[in-house]
């Protein structure tokens, strides 16, 4: 999935009409998604484990925001920011400069630990991204949101 081609998702504010939001797999959505991705983008970084914890309790305490005020697809959209902090995070962790394939298209063989600032700042990702999804309020409405819009 290219989150840089146009689609649908361009011509819909989320937060006027929630019930357009399909849940996705895992990260999908996150370049696309607005308001949601306006405001979450610019707190996103994983640059170390300083920036990382700055950006994850800032994402979550939008979260805090969302939830309060019954905006699903702003919970799920933090939720999948901090996903993906820990996910880009990780990579360079494993992958030297994050370089996950080599010229070839062959995933190369990672490394334990290429970059131990990277994986520092994924573990304080997976940390807030961990209580994202086992938050009740979270779990209760993502149930809701499937039961109303698929």
């Amino acid at each position: 999935m290219s989150d840089t081609s146009e689609g649908p998702e361009y011509n819909i504010d989320f937060r006027e009409h929630p019930n357009e939001y399909e849940i996705g797999r895992g990260e999908e959505g996150v370049f696309k998604i607005e308001p949601y991705k306006s405001e979450l983008l610019p707190l996103w970084s994983y640059a170390d484990e300083e920036s990382a914890e700055e950006s994850a309790e800032a994402i979550y305490e939008q979260y805090e925001r969302y939830r309060e005020n019954d905006e699903f697809p702003g919970m799920d959209m933090a939720r999948k920011y901090l996903q993906m902090g820990y996910t880009r995070a990780m990579r360079y962790a494993k992958y030297p400069g994050g370089t996950k394939y080599g010229e070839d298209g062959e995933e190369l063989e990672p490394e334990q630990w290429a970059d131990a600032e990277k994986r520092e700042a994924a573990l304080v990702f997976e940390e807030y991204w961990e209580r994202v999804r086992e938050d009740e309020a979270y779990q209760s409405e993502k149930e809701r949101h499937r039961e109303r819009h698929g």
